[in-house]
């Protein structure tokens, strides 16, 4: 510590990766005594104290939050006290190096407890008199970057065992997890030393046996549900935590009574059987260390066919009927009914939805359909498809103004173009520039004495030989390449413009043809004015300016406004 520190105000951060860490391991109150003991015997005076329990090593680094307080002028603060380096984050010189710059462009030194951190700065052009951003360094800077690098590993190596343990003895069939509804862990000694395992919980099992015993019987799930909870049944009670202060409860989650979807999480999860499957054991069933609540006969029944547990040769089995395809979710990009979210409802003008219901003798009826807000709408898939079809071929380009579409395919193309030059261009500067960085380099290597600098200049050398390689390989291959030529592009393109229907009616990918169509409008249609654009009725689906509808018998085109009758002249 410098004379010119002292008397100087200063935070001071304090960091736990755990609340249990906060507790049995480097608690804050010991971080406290040994930063409070280094401020007084250095005339610091600390006007804040920032507590984190949280890990430093993720993306949104807890640190920041004490790095703005010092970055306001209105708390005058001119040092950063933390324990060390490894309290101050754990990410790595990735997190390290642009933290402390946010404290020195503010002109904030961060000091740690056990001065590897130093505030010196040395100008290399002092003697002549002259100093450029540049010719000033700090002489600690590479003593702490390795330092980060080393916490950085440190934490690597830390979880790297844990995590990697509970994988294996999971996979051994040790649980390592919360506990379930209906049981609680309890450590046993096994041939692998001190494990956890799965008993039952005194009060919780019952609820668990009834769910089984009721549903192996056959009884309805809203019965079984009514006589759970008749008899006392309520969800585990957890806290949710604040993610910046573990010790800060935000919420209290649970103690509700139980419904059907509780229910049928409970009768399918084989841990109740005594069997693990879950993504440490890559989903595959593992026999448990521990007897289930219930047996491989009663989960079956109470499965009733969904799924089942079988053991054969010590080798568990779990299977699990596959879903009806009508049932399995496809999301927007449903191929039966790709146009549900292009065209809207008639009634409430949002997008349609698409399914197939059952009829009596088990044949399945797909349609578009919306029952929002009290009404019903339905069209069945064959006739919403015709729909589409005769609008389509109902559609051409404007002859007026296909000149202009030409003329911005053949602008889009030079521009494309020039991009592609403009990146060969700076592909080759690139390339010139880390052939020269890496003959420097290997000059400042052939001086160097210290093995630091040596093992960072190393290993500059090698990333920029590695990235020589890569640019080489991309410009060898930009080279192979060859132009499409604009006369063929321009072939298609005139092609398509007489054929549009052709473009469309002729797409094998339904959502492609779908997001085609949609190209039409200028804002989403409802099902009525396409059905009306198709019987030339005066309407406005928003069709583009940029396409009209063939003229009709009845005398209606498709303007800018609209659909509209035909006027004289």
């Amino acid at each position: 510590m410098s004379p010119q520190q002292r008397s100087k105000n200063a935070v001071a951060a304090i960091r736990v990766s755990t609340t249990k860490q906060g507790t049995d391991g480097d608690s804050p109150e010991a971080q406290k005594e040994q930063i409070d003991r280094f401020a007084a015997t250095r005339g610091i005076t600390i006007k804040k104290y920032f507590t984190f329990l949280e890990s430093a090593s993720k993306e949104q680094q807890p640190m920041q939050e004490a790095i703005d307080y010092c970055k306001q002028p209105k708390n005058d603060i001119q040092l950063f006290i933390i324990k060390s380096i490894d309290r101050f984050t754990r990410g790595g010189s990735d997190f390290y190096g642009p933290l402390k710059r946010q404290l020195d462009q503010e002109g904030v030194d961060l000091v740690d407890i056990y001065g590897i951190i130093g505030s010196t700065k040395v100008n290399t052009l002092d003697h002549l008199g002259f100093q450029y951003k540049w010719s000033v360094y700090s002489p600690t800077k590479k003593t702490e970057i390795l330092e980060a690098e080393r916490a950085q590993d440190e934490m690597r190596d830390i979880m790297s065992r844990m995590i990697g343990a509970e994988i294996r003895y999971t996979q051994m069939g040790y649980w390592m997890r919360q506990p379930p509804y209906g049981c609680q862990s309890q450590k046993v000694e096994t041939t692998n030393g001190k494990r956890c395992v799965l008993v039952p919980h005194p009060v919780e099992e019952k609820y668990i046996l009834k769910m089984f015993e009721m549903r192996s019987q056959g009884y309805d799930d809203r019965e079984i549900v009514e006589q759970v909870n008749a008899m006392g049944y309520l969800s585990r009670i957890t806290f949710k935590r604040n993610k910046h202060d573990r010790t800060q409860i935000i919420k209290r989650i649970g103690g509700k009574p139980l419904d059907q979807k509780t229910l049928a999480r409970i009768i399918e999860n084989p841990i109740y059987a005594g069997v693990i499957s879950e993504k440490w054991t890559n989903d595959q069933p593992v026999r448990g260390k521990f007897e289930g609540l219930v047996s491989f006969e009663l989960f079956n029944k109470a499965n009733r066919g969904r799924l089942a547990l079988f053991e054969e040769d010590g080798k568990v089995t779990f299977y699990r009927k596959p879903p009806p395809e009508y049932l399995t979710k496809k999301g927007v990009r449903n191929n039966d009914f790709p146009f549900r979210r292009i065209v809207l409802c008639p009634e409430c003008q949002k997008p349609l939805f698409g399914s197939a219901t059952r009829g009596k003798l088990g044949k399945y009826y797909p349609a578009y359909h919306c029952h929002r807000e009290g009404h019903y709408f339905r069209v069945p898939k064959a006739e919403f498809d015709e729909t589409i079809t005769r609008f389509i071929q109902n559609m051409q380009i404007a002859p007026e103004r296909i000149d202009e579409l030409v003329k911005a395919i053949i602008t889009e193309w030079d521009k494309r173009q020039a991009v592609d030059e403009t990146a060969s261009e700076t592909l080759d500067v690139r390339i010139e520039s880390l052939q020269t960085q890496a003959q420097l380099a290997v000059e400042k290597i052939k001086v160097l004495s210290s093995e630091t600098a040596l093992k960072y200049m190393e290993e500059d050398l090698m990333r920029i030989e590695q990235e020589l390689v890569q640019l080489k390989q991309q410009k060898e291959e930009e080279s192979k390449k060859k132009p499409t030529d604009i006369r063929v592009i321009m072939a298609y393109v005139k092609y398509f413009l007489e054929h549009l229907d052709f473009l469309l009616l002729k797409q094998i990918d339904p959502i492609k043809k779908a997001n085609l169509f949609s190209l039409f409008f200028d804002n989403p249609p409802t099902y009525e004015e396409i059905k009306f654009g198709t019987q030339k009725i005066a309407q406005t689906p928003g069709v583009n300016e940029l396409f009209r509808l063939l003229k009709m018998p009845e005398g209606n085109v498709v303007t800018s406004m609209g659909i509209e009758p035909l006027l004289p002249g």
